[in-house]
Protein backbone atom coordinates (compact mmCIF):
# COMPACT_ATOMS: atom_id res chain seq x y z
CA UNK A 1 0.00 0.00 0.00
CA UNK A 2 1.22 3.46 -0.91
CA UNK A 3 0.19 6.75 0.66
CA UNK A 4 0.17 9.92 -1.43
CA UNK A 5 -0.67 13.50 -0.52
CA UNK A 6 -4.16 14.56 -1.54
CA UNK A 7 -3.94 16.82 -4.60
CA UNK A 8 -5.83 17.61 -7.79
CA UNK A 9 -4.45 14.68 -9.81
CA UNK A 10 -6.46 12.35 -7.55
CA UNK A 11 -9.75 14.23 -8.02
CA UNK A 12 -11.36 11.98 -10.64
CA UNK A 13 -10.30 8.59 -9.22
CA UNK A 14 -11.22 9.60 -5.66
CA UNK A 15 -14.61 10.80 -6.89
CA UNK A 16 -15.05 7.38 -8.47
CA UNK A 17 -13.99 5.67 -5.21
CA UNK A 18 -16.53 7.74 -3.28
CA UNK A 19 -19.36 6.83 -5.65
CA UNK A 20 -18.60 3.11 -5.59
CA UNK A 21 -18.84 3.21 -1.79
CA UNK A 22 -21.42 5.93 -1.06
CA UNK A 23 -22.91 7.03 -4.38
CA UNK A 24 -26.32 5.44 -3.81
CA UNK A 25 -26.84 7.68 -0.75
CA UNK A 26 -24.41 10.58 -1.20
CA UNK A 27 -23.53 10.97 -4.89
CA UNK A 28 -20.31 12.91 -5.35
CA UNK A 29 -19.57 15.33 -8.21
CA UNK A 30 -16.06 16.35 -9.19
CA UNK A 31 -16.98 20.05 -8.91
CA UNK A 32 -18.24 19.50 -5.35
CA UNK A 33 -15.13 17.53 -4.37
CA UNK A 34 -12.99 20.32 -5.84
CA UNK A 35 -14.95 23.04 -4.03
CA UNK A 36 -15.04 21.40 -0.61
CA UNK A 37 -11.86 19.35 -0.44
CA UNK A 38 -9.28 21.14 -2.59
CA UNK A 39 -10.24 24.81 -2.78
CA UNK A 40 -11.04 25.30 0.91
CA UNK A 41 -8.18 27.27 2.52
CA UNK A 42 -8.78 25.35 5.78
CA UNK A 43 -7.39 22.19 4.19
CA UNK A 44 -4.36 20.72 5.99
CA UNK A 45 -2.26 19.27 3.13
CA UNK A 46 0.09 17.36 5.43
CA UNK A 47 -2.93 15.68 7.03
CA UNK A 48 -4.78 14.77 3.84
CA UNK A 49 -3.79 11.52 2.18
CA UNK A 50 -4.85 9.01 -0.47
CA UNK A 51 -4.21 5.29 0.08
CA UNK A 52 -3.27 3.75 -3.26
CA UNK A 53 -3.05 0.11 -4.31
CA UNK A 54 0.56 -0.21 -5.43
CA UNK A 55 0.08 -2.45 -8.48
CA UNK A 56 -2.83 -0.61 -10.08
CA UNK A 57 -2.32 2.88 -8.59
CA UNK A 58 -6.02 2.83 -7.77
CA UNK A 59 -7.16 4.83 -4.72
CA UNK A 60 -8.69 2.61 -2.06
CA UNK A 61 -8.94 5.14 0.76
CA UNK A 62 -8.78 8.82 1.57
CA UNK A 63 -8.63 11.11 4.58
CA UNK A 64 -9.03 14.88 4.44
CA UNK A 65 -8.08 17.07 7.41
CA UNK A 66 -8.91 20.73 8.05
CA UNK A 67 -8.25 23.27 10.79
CA UNK A 68 -9.23 26.72 11.95
CA UNK A 69 -6.73 29.36 10.81
CA UNK A 70 -5.41 32.38 12.65
CA UNK A 71 -6.04 34.50 9.56
CA UNK A 72 -9.74 33.63 9.50
CA UNK A 73 -11.98 36.68 9.70
CA UNK A 74 -14.23 35.00 12.29
CA UNK A 75 -13.48 33.08 15.49
CA UNK A 76 -15.99 30.29 14.91
CA UNK A 77 -14.10 27.00 15.16
CA UNK A 78 -11.08 28.50 16.91
CA UNK A 79 -8.84 25.71 18.19
CA UNK A 80 -10.70 23.08 16.13
CA UNK A 81 -9.46 20.45 13.74
CA UNK A 82 -11.70 18.36 11.54
CA UNK A 83 -11.64 15.06 9.71
CA UNK A 84 -13.81 16.01 6.76
CA UNK A 85 -13.64 12.63 5.05
CA UNK A 86 -12.38 9.20 6.06
CA UNK A 87 -13.31 6.60 3.47
CA UNK A 88 -11.92 3.14 2.71
CA UNK A 89 -12.98 0.74 -0.03
CA UNK A 90 -14.99 -2.11 1.52
CA UNK A 91 -12.57 -4.64 0.08
CA UNK A 92 -9.68 -3.06 2.00
CA UNK A 93 -11.26 -2.64 5.41
CA UNK A 94 -9.89 -4.42 8.50
CA UNK A 95 -6.42 -4.29 6.91
CA UNK A 96 -5.07 -1.23 8.69
CA UNK A 97 -5.72 1.25 5.89
CA UNK A 98 -8.22 3.33 7.84
CA UNK A 99 -5.99 3.34 10.92
CA UNK A 100 -2.99 4.51 8.88
CA UNK A 101 -5.00 7.31 7.27
CA UNK A 102 -6.52 8.51 10.55
CA UNK A 103 -3.15 8.49 12.30
CA UNK A 104 -1.64 10.65 9.56
CA UNK A 105 -4.48 13.16 9.84
CA UNK A 106 -4.40 13.25 13.65
CA UNK A 107 -0.62 13.69 13.70
CA UNK A 108 -0.85 16.69 11.38
CA UNK A 109 -3.70 18.29 13.33
CA UNK A 110 -1.91 17.74 16.62
CA UNK A 111 1.18 19.47 15.20
CA UNK A 112 -1.05 22.53 14.67
CA UNK A 113 -1.98 22.27 18.37
CA UNK A 114 -5.72 21.95 17.86
CA UNK A 115 -7.75 21.43 21.03
CA UNK A 116 -10.37 19.12 19.58
CA UNK A 117 -10.91 17.01 16.46
CA UNK A 118 -14.42 16.53 15.09
CA UNK A 119 -15.75 14.17 12.44
CA UNK A 120 -17.44 16.31 9.80
CA UNK A 121 -19.03 19.72 10.61
CA UNK A 122 -15.98 21.44 9.05
CA UNK A 123 -15.94 24.49 6.84
CA UNK A 124 -17.50 23.30 3.57
CA UNK A 125 -18.39 19.98 5.16
CA UNK A 126 -20.13 17.01 3.55
CA UNK A 127 -21.72 15.72 6.76
CA UNK A 128 -22.47 17.21 10.20
CA UNK A 129 -21.27 13.92 11.69
CA UNK A 130 -21.19 10.23 10.77
CA UNK A 131 -24.13 8.96 8.68
CA UNK A 132 -26.42 6.76 10.78
CA UNK A 133 -25.89 3.70 8.57
CA UNK A 134 -22.16 3.59 9.37
CA UNK A 135 -22.50 1.72 12.65
CA UNK A 136 -19.24 -0.18 12.18
CA UNK A 137 -17.37 3.09 11.65
CA UNK A 138 -18.94 4.56 14.79
CA UNK A 139 -17.73 1.64 16.91
CA UNK A 140 -14.28 1.92 15.31
CA UNK A 141 -14.10 5.63 16.15
CA UNK A 142 -15.20 5.06 19.73
CA UNK A 143 -12.35 2.61 20.22
CA UNK A 144 -10.03 5.43 19.16
CA UNK A 145 -11.28 7.90 21.72
CA UNK A 146 -14.03 9.72 19.83
CA UNK A 147 -17.13 10.51 21.88
CA UNK A 148 -20.73 10.79 20.73
CA UNK A 149 -22.43 14.16 20.72
CA UNK A 150 -25.89 15.24 19.67
CA UNK A 151 -27.58 13.65 16.65
CA UNK A 152 -28.29 15.86 13.65
CA UNK A 153 -30.66 15.52 10.73
CA UNK A 154 -31.33 16.43 7.12
CA UNK A 155 -35.00 17.02 6.38
CA UNK A 156 -36.94 16.82 3.14
CA UNK A 157 -40.27 18.15 1.98
CA UNK A 158 -42.00 18.30 -1.37
CA UNK A 159 -45.07 19.79 -2.92
CA UNK A 160 -46.76 16.72 -4.38
CA UNK A 161 -50.13 15.05 -4.85
CA UNK A 162 -49.28 11.99 -2.79
CA UNK A 163 -46.52 10.57 -0.63
CA UNK A 164 -44.26 7.70 -1.63
CA UNK A 165 -46.10 4.46 -2.31
CA UNK A 166 -44.74 2.83 0.86
CA UNK A 167 -46.00 5.71 2.98
CA UNK A 168 -42.48 6.76 4.03
CA UNK A 169 -40.16 9.44 2.76
CA UNK A 170 -40.49 13.20 2.62
CA UNK A 171 -43.43 15.12 3.96
CA UNK A 172 -45.76 17.21 1.86
CA UNK A 173 -45.33 20.97 1.65
CA UNK A 174 -48.32 23.26 1.14
CA UNK A 175 -48.43 25.68 -1.75
CA UNK A 176 -47.64 28.88 0.12
CA UNK A 177 -48.26 32.54 -0.49
CA UNK A 178 -45.70 35.16 0.49
CA UNK A 179 -46.12 35.84 4.24
CA UNK A 180 -48.06 39.02 4.95
CA UNK A 181 -47.13 40.80 8.16
CA UNK A 182 -48.07 44.47 8.41
CA UNK A 183 -44.86 45.43 10.20
CA UNK A 184 -42.44 43.16 8.28
CA UNK A 185 -41.63 42.92 4.59
CA UNK A 186 -40.28 39.68 3.12
CA UNK A 187 -38.33 40.02 -0.13
CA UNK A 188 -35.47 38.60 -2.14
CA UNK A 189 -32.01 40.04 -1.69
CA UNK A 190 -30.40 42.25 -4.33
CA UNK A 191 -26.76 43.22 -5.06
CA UNK A 192 -27.06 46.44 -3.04
CA UNK A 193 -27.97 44.42 0.06
CA UNK A 194 -24.43 43.05 0.43
CA UNK A 195 -23.14 45.49 3.04
CA UNK A 196 -26.39 45.79 5.07
CA UNK A 197 -26.64 41.99 5.16
CA UNK A 198 -23.01 41.48 6.19
CA UNK A 199 -23.48 44.16 8.86
CA UNK A 200 -26.56 42.27 10.11
CA UNK A 201 -24.52 39.06 10.34
CA UNK A 202 -21.70 40.76 12.22
CA UNK A 203 -24.19 42.17 14.72
CA UNK A 204 -26.51 39.18 15.20
CA UNK A 205 -24.73 36.06 13.91
CA UNK A 206 -20.95 36.58 13.96
CA UNK A 207 -19.15 33.39 13.01
CA UNK A 208 -19.81 30.67 10.49
CA UNK A 209 -22.88 32.22 8.84
CA UNK A 210 -21.07 35.53 8.46
CA UNK A 211 -18.07 33.80 6.87
CA UNK A 212 -20.26 31.78 4.48
CA UNK A 213 -22.14 34.93 3.40
CA UNK A 214 -18.81 36.69 2.75
CA UNK A 215 -17.61 33.74 0.62
CA UNK A 216 -20.93 33.81 -1.24
CA UNK A 217 -20.54 37.45 -2.26
CA UNK A 218 -16.87 36.96 -3.11
CA UNK A 219 -17.96 34.20 -5.54
CA UNK A 220 -20.22 36.62 -7.35
CA UNK A 221 -23.44 36.18 -5.40
CA UNK A 222 -26.12 38.72 -6.32
CA UNK A 223 -28.34 38.31 -3.25
CA UNK A 224 -30.89 35.97 -4.86
CA UNK A 225 -29.95 33.26 -2.33
CA UNK A 226 -31.18 35.34 0.61
CA UNK A 227 -34.75 36.00 1.67
CA UNK A 228 -34.69 39.15 3.80
CA UNK A 229 -37.13 40.15 6.53
CA UNK A 230 -37.21 43.93 6.91
CA UNK A 231 -38.78 45.97 9.68
CA UNK A 232 -38.82 49.76 9.44
CA UNK A 233 -36.57 49.44 6.41
CA UNK A 234 -33.84 47.48 8.24
CA UNK A 235 -32.88 43.81 7.98
CA UNK A 236 -34.04 41.89 11.08
CA UNK A 237 -34.01 38.34 9.73
CA UNK A 238 -32.94 36.16 6.84
CA UNK A 239 -33.37 32.75 5.24
CA UNK A 240 -30.82 31.32 2.82
CA UNK A 241 -32.29 29.49 -0.19
CA UNK A 242 -30.29 27.55 -2.78
CA UNK A 243 -30.82 25.96 -6.17
CA UNK A 244 -28.77 24.83 -9.17
CA UNK A 245 -28.01 28.44 -10.17
CA UNK A 246 -26.31 29.35 -6.89
CA UNK A 247 -22.65 30.46 -7.22
CA UNK A 248 -21.53 27.81 -4.72
CA UNK A 249 -22.84 24.26 -4.36
CA UNK A 250 -24.56 24.75 -1.03
CA UNK A 251 -24.87 22.15 1.71
CA UNK A 252 -28.58 21.51 1.30
CA UNK A 253 -28.26 20.72 -2.42
CA UNK A 254 -25.15 18.52 -2.23
CA UNK A 255 -27.14 15.37 -2.99
CA UNK A 256 -29.26 16.84 -5.80
CA UNK A 257 -28.22 14.06 -8.25
CA UNK A 258 -30.48 11.68 -6.27
CA UNK A 259 -33.52 13.49 -7.67
CA UNK A 260 -34.98 13.51 -11.17
CA UNK A 261 -36.21 17.07 -10.68
CA UNK A 262 -34.37 20.07 -9.29
CA UNK A 263 -33.65 20.11 -5.56
CA UNK A 264 -33.89 23.35 -3.61
CA UNK A 265 -32.40 24.09 -0.21
CA UNK A 266 -33.40 26.15 2.80
CA UNK A 267 -31.06 27.27 5.58
CA UNK A 268 -29.49 28.64 7.53
CA UNK A 269 -31.96 31.19 8.85
CA UNK A 270 -32.12 33.53 11.79
CA UNK A 271 -33.96 36.41 13.43
CA UNK A 272 -32.47 39.33 15.35
CA UNK A 273 -32.52 38.27 19.04
CA UNK A 274 -34.47 41.45 19.88
CA UNK A 275 -37.27 40.39 17.52
CA UNK A 276 -37.73 36.75 18.50
CA UNK A 277 -40.86 35.24 19.98
CA UNK A 278 -43.21 36.86 17.45
CA UNK A 279 -43.41 34.11 14.83
CA UNK A 280 -40.94 35.71 12.44
CA UNK A 281 -38.78 32.56 12.27
CA UNK A 282 -41.60 30.47 10.85
CA UNK A 283 -42.65 33.32 8.56
CA UNK A 284 -39.19 33.68 7.01
CA UNK A 285 -39.06 29.91 6.33
CA UNK A 286 -42.49 30.13 4.69
CA UNK A 287 -41.12 32.97 2.58
CA UNK A 288 -38.18 30.77 1.57
CA UNK A 289 -40.53 27.96 0.54
CA UNK A 290 -42.68 30.45 -1.38
CA UNK A 291 -39.79 31.89 -3.38
CA UNK A 292 -38.40 28.42 -4.22
CA UNK A 293 -41.85 27.28 -5.34
CA UNK A 294 -42.07 30.39 -7.52
CA UNK A 295 -38.93 29.11 -9.26
CA UNK A 296 -40.73 25.84 -10.00
CA UNK A 297 -38.90 23.85 -7.32
CA UNK A 298 -41.07 21.24 -5.60
CA UNK A 299 -38.54 19.31 -3.49
CA UNK A 300 -36.68 21.14 -0.72
CA UNK A 301 -33.95 19.98 1.69
CA UNK A 302 -33.04 21.45 5.07
CA UNK A 303 -29.62 20.20 6.15
CA UNK A 304 -27.85 19.84 9.52
CA UNK A 305 -30.51 20.63 12.09
CA UNK A 306 -31.89 19.22 15.31
CA UNK A 307 -35.04 21.38 15.19
CA UNK A 308 -37.11 18.55 13.79
CA UNK A 309 -40.33 19.51 15.57
CA UNK A 310 -40.21 23.08 14.26
CA UNK A 311 -39.84 22.02 10.63
CA UNK A 312 -42.34 19.17 10.87
CA UNK A 313 -45.03 21.81 11.43
CA UNK A 314 -44.19 23.13 7.97
CA UNK A 315 -44.41 19.72 6.29
CA UNK A 316 -40.80 18.49 6.45
CA UNK A 317 -39.77 15.03 7.63
CA UNK A 318 -36.44 13.46 8.59
CA UNK A 319 -34.55 12.25 5.53
CA UNK A 320 -31.01 11.50 6.75
CA UNK A 321 -29.60 11.02 10.25
CA UNK A 322 -26.09 11.67 11.56
CA UNK A 323 -24.21 11.09 14.80
CA UNK A 324 -21.69 13.74 15.82
CA UNK A 325 -18.28 12.64 17.10
CA UNK A 326 -15.30 14.52 18.51
CA UNK A 327 -12.35 13.96 20.82
CA UNK A 328 -10.17 16.24 22.88
CA UNK A 329 -6.52 16.30 21.90
CA UNK A 330 -4.19 15.47 24.76
CA UNK A 331 -0.60 16.39 24.00
CA UNK A 332 2.04 13.92 25.12
CA UNK A 333 4.22 15.36 27.84
CA UNK A 334 7.94 15.15 27.23
CA UNK A 335 9.82 13.27 29.88
CA UNK A 336 12.19 15.45 31.87
CA UNK A 337 15.54 13.73 32.30
CA UNK A 338 16.78 13.33 35.79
Amino acid sequence: MEFHRWESKWLQPVCQLWNTQLGDRFPMREELLQQNSLDDPHLVPEGSWVAVEASSQRPVGIVIAKRWREEDSVTWGKGMGWIQTLLVDRGYRRKGVGTALLERAEKALTSWKVDKIALGSDWWHYFPGVPEEEQELMAWLERRGYLRGRPQYDLLGRKAVEADSDGAGPGLLPLLERPNRDEVRFRMGEPQDREPLLSFFRRCFPGRWEYEALCYFEKGGTGREFVLAEKNGKIMGFCRINDSRSPLIAQNVYWAPLFAEELGGIGPLGIDPAERGQGYGRAVVEAGIYFLQQRGIRTICIDWTDLVGFYEKLGFQVWKRYQTYAKTVVEKQEKIPG
